[in-house]
C-alpha cells in the first residue's frame, strides 16, 4: 500500500453539477427559469428590491426616535453594597464578581434605596445626590471613575 493507491470511500465524494450542458437536469437555462432580469448574467439585486415597486420598508410609516448616543448604566442600590466586607473597595468588576450586576454597560450608578451599614471605598461612574449624602454619613468614600460630573443625578 502506498499513497498512489489511496481513493476516497465509495459514495463519500459527489461530482459537481455541471450546469448549462445540454438538456435535462440543470441544462439549457441552468436552473434560472426563463428570461427576465434574474436569468441574466451578473444578476445582483439587493434583498429588498421589488421590481421598481416602492419597497415595503419605505411604504411603512416611520414612528419613534432612537437615540444612539444614549448611555445606559448598571444600577446598584445602597443596601446591595452591604454584601461586601468593611474596608473593601467596590468597583464595577467586584460588583460583577459578586453577582450584583450582570455587566457594566456604560458605567455603574448608585441609588439611595436602603441603608449602607459598612465603611467602603466605592468606585463608580455616577451616584444620585441622596446616595452621595448617605455614603458620606456611613463614613464611606465615593470615587468617580470616569470624567462624569460628581453632582450629576
Amino acid at each position: 500500500m502506498d499513497l498512489s493507491t489511496l481513493k476516497p470511500v465509495a459514495g463519500s465524494r459527489k461530482a459537481a453539477t455541471r450546469k448549462a450542458r445540454g438538456f435535462g437536469g440543470k441544462g439549457k437555462t441552468a436552473g434560472r427559469g426563463q428570461k427576465g432580469q434574474k436569468a441574466r448574467e451578473g444578476k445582483k439585486l439587493r434583498l429588498s428590491f421589488e421590481g421598481g415597486q416602492m419597497p415595503l420598508m419605505r411604504r411603512m410609516p416611520k414612528r419613534g426616535f432612537n437615540n444612539f448616543s444614549r448611555k445606559e448604566f448598571a444600577i446598584v442600590n445602597l443596601d446591595m453594597l452591604n454584601k461586601f466586607d468593611d474596608g473593601a473597595t467596590v468597583s464595577a468588576a467586584s460588583l460583577v464578581d459578586a453577582g450584583l450586576i450582570k455587566k457594566e454597560l456604560s458605567g455603574v450608578k448608585v441609588l439611595a434605596s436602603g441603608k449602607l451599614e459598612k465603611k467602603l471605598t466605592i468606585q463608580v461612574s455616577k451616584a444620585s445626590k441622596a446616595a452621595q449624602t448617605a455614603i458620606a454619613q456611613a463614613g464611606s468614600t465615593l470615587v468617580f471613575t470616569s470624567a462624569q460630573d460628581d453632582s450629576e443625578n
